[in-house]
Order: C-alpha cells, then structure tokens, then sequence
C-alpha cells in the first residue's frame, strides 16, 4: 500500500498532537500533507520542523508571517497559508488522501465538509459538523465516494460494535439499541444548586480525559454528550430513542451495542484518544496506537447509572433540537459556543450555559435546512441574539 498524504485540521490541539504521535509509529505508510492551527504559531513551527508538510496554514496573514519568518531561519520548505480559504483548499486538495477534522466548534464545519465533497477519508473529530448541517454533511459522502470514520471514542466503539455488510459499511440489522457512554463529567456527583458556583477551571478538570477547555465545558455541562447522540444518529442512520445514554464513571467501556437476541458487544480500552484515531487511520486494519494495554484483573469493578437529566437540562435540550429538525441543532450549537465562552471569560455562570441555549432555541425560529447557507445564517442569527442577550445580563 502506497503511503497516504494527511491533512491535520487543528494540529496543535489535542486530537492533532494525539493524531501526530499515532503516525510517529507508521511513517511509511504516511506523509503529512498539510498541518493547520489557529494562531499557535511556536508549536506549529516545531511541528513544522518535525513533519515537514508541503502547507501549514494558520488563521490570518499576521499569524503566518511570524511562522515564515521562524521556519526562514531553518531553511524549511514548507509553505505557509493564512485564513479561510486556504484551510479548505489544503482540506480538499487533490493530494491529499485522508483529512484529520480536529478543529473544535462551527469553524471547523466548511473544511470538514470540504474534505467530504472532495471524496477523502474523513477522520471526523469534529461534532459540530453533523450536529450543523448533518444532512447535508452525510449527502455529501455518500455522492462523492467518500468515507466518514469518527474518531470521538464514543462513535468510534459504536462503529466497531455494529455489524457490517459485504463491503465494510455499519448496518442496523439486528440492533435493538445503542448504549452511549458518559462519563458524568466533574460534577457527577455535585448537587445542582452547588454547580451555580463553579469556577471554569474546575469545569475543565475532566477526571479521566485531557481535552481542551471548550470540549471540557461541554462535558462539564454534559451538552458534549447531547451533541454527540445528534452526531450518532446521522452517523449510524438511526433517531434518539433508539440510544441510551449511559453513565459509565470509569470511562472503559466506550460504548456498546445490544441486540434483538439479547446480546451486548461492547467496546473497551483505556480512555486514550490515540486508540480512535489509529483505528480509523489504519481501518480496515489496525496498527499501533501507542496505548496500554487494558489490565482486565486490575479494573476492580465498572459503575453504570442513569443520567440525571434536571441537572444536566443540555442532555434534553439537543434531543429536543434534533427532533424539531431543520436549523435547530445548529442553533443549539451556535448558543452553546457563545455561553461556553461567555463562561469561560466569567462573564456567565455554569447553570446560566443551559438557561441561555433555552432561550435562544425559543427566540430563533428554525428553519429548513436545504443548503448551507440555510445553516450559516441560522448561525449567525443566534450568535447575534445570544450576545445581545448576554449584554442586557451584563448591564
């Protein structure tokens, strides 16, 4: 097999330096084709300089001046591009074979669909995309040819669980459910009048993975898990009360599926995202991932309970956005990101996260989806709303 050219969306975040040191076990079968980040600027040269990719893009023209000049000083070859056009371009380019969708949040949305027009293996990392514009996303693959492999641990224990036709692609058949494992989050046990306090780092100290601090907010308020079960019914063709949400404290069983027998096939491992991300690189086959090996003698024990949905609103919030249909998980998600960060700069409580998305799915009136110009301007509508919202709260 000929080595595959990788595009790394969102190289210097988790899923990228975790995508970065998968690959370190298997250069031959992979060039970095393209690595992409925000405005980290040192630890993209230093990527840079490791990998040697053909582009390296960064958001804007001051960011990527910088990184011309560090990488001028090693006589590096790689070309630097800035802004949005340049990340989907190095997204859909005709050389590159498999695309890491790592970039967190609606930014991410336009590259990842991009990568899934242009017919590439899509490493799907990025929720948001599905949660947007799902149908669009999914029409997408299935016209161009393309694969979509997730690389969250959840969908990915889903896909190696669900049975398989003659040419490789998930079926239903047989299925009763699907159990979707959560880890609770910081404040499993936390009573719910206490959470109107809480700081935003203790919301990002997730006790069994390390992500970034949006992601970890999401899972703090459990809107992480609201957004993956949209993401999982695209994925796997199927509505949300045909998944249980599960909370599974240790973060060992990534998912399971039960079936119409009776049977339960089940997902395991260490909660380590290079586990996902080998799988999909390397499916249909696997490869070293660099990941300890599970000591089944030493688990003890593995806790399951039901999720507290009065506690955690944002669990009931994207089931309800995913059945009204049309732009409203779009607009779950763009309210989300805003309070998210809102939260983050101490500008809005934890509890006031859920109370804010509430208000935004109640002002913006969801629409059809029928293009992405449709799901973009339902973005930017609620983003409008939500701030204003937050300015009257402020004064």
């Amino acid at each position: 097999m000929r080595a595959r050219n990788l595009t790394i969306l969102g190289s210097t975040g988790t899923i990228g330096a975790n995508t970065l040191d998968v690959v370190s076990r298997m250069r031959e079968h992979f060039h970095v084709f393209a690595l992409t980040a925000n405005t980290s600027v040192n630890l993209l040269a230093e990527q840079c300089k490791v990998w040697n990719p053909k582009y390296a893009v960064l958001s804007d023209e001051f960011a990527a001046d910088k990184l011309r000049k560090r990488l001028q000083k090693g006589a590096s070859q790689v070309e630097v591009l800035a802004g949005h056009d340049a990340l989907v371009w190095v997204s859909e380019h005709d050389e590159a074979d498999y695309v890491m969708a790592g970039i967190v949040g609606a930014a991410g949305l336009m590259p990842s669909l991009a990568a899934a027009k242009a017919g590439k293996r899509v490493l799907l990392a990025n929720k948001e995309s599905l949660v947007m514009s799902g149908k669009l996303f999914m029409d997408a693959v299935r016209s161009s040819g393309g694969e979509l492999l997730p690389i969250d641990s959840e969908h990915n224990a889903i896909f190696q669980c669900l049975p398989k036709d003659s040419k490789g692609n998930v079926t239903n058949e047989g299925v009763d459910s699907i159990l979707f494992t959560a880890s609770g989050g910081p404040f499993r046990e936390t009573a719910r009048i206490d959470l109107e306090s809480v700081t935003p780092e203790e919301a990002c100290a997730h006790p069994n993975w390390v992500m970034g601090r949006k992601i970890s907010v999401d899972s703090a308020t459990m809107m992480n898990k609201g957004l993956e079960v949209i993401e999982a019914c695209w994925l796997f063709n199927t509505a949300p009360d045909d998944i249980k949400v599960v909370v599974h404290p240790q973060s060992i069983i990534h998912s399971m599926v039960q079936f119409i027998d009776g049977s339960v096939v089940a997902q395991l491992g260490q909660p380590d995202m290079r586990t996902p991300i080998a799988y999909s690189l390397a499916w249909p086959n696997r490869c070293e991932s660099g990941v300890d090996n599970l000591d089944m003698s030493a688990l003890g024990r593995l806790d399951f309970e039901s999720p507290d949905y009065d506690k955690f609103p944002c669990l009931r919030l994207a089931g309800e956005s995913f059945s009204a249909g049309g732009t409203a998980p779009a607009i779950l998600n763009a309210a989300n990101e805003v309070a998210v960060q809102a939260f983050l700069e101490g500008v809005l409580g934890f509890n006031d996260i859920p109370r804010l998305v509430e208000y935004a799915l109640e002002k913006v009136a969801s629409s059809e989806a029928t293009n992405l110009q449709d799901v973009l301007d339902s973005d930017a509508e609620t983003r409008q709303i939500v701030n204003a919202r937050l300015e009257v709260v402020g004064a």
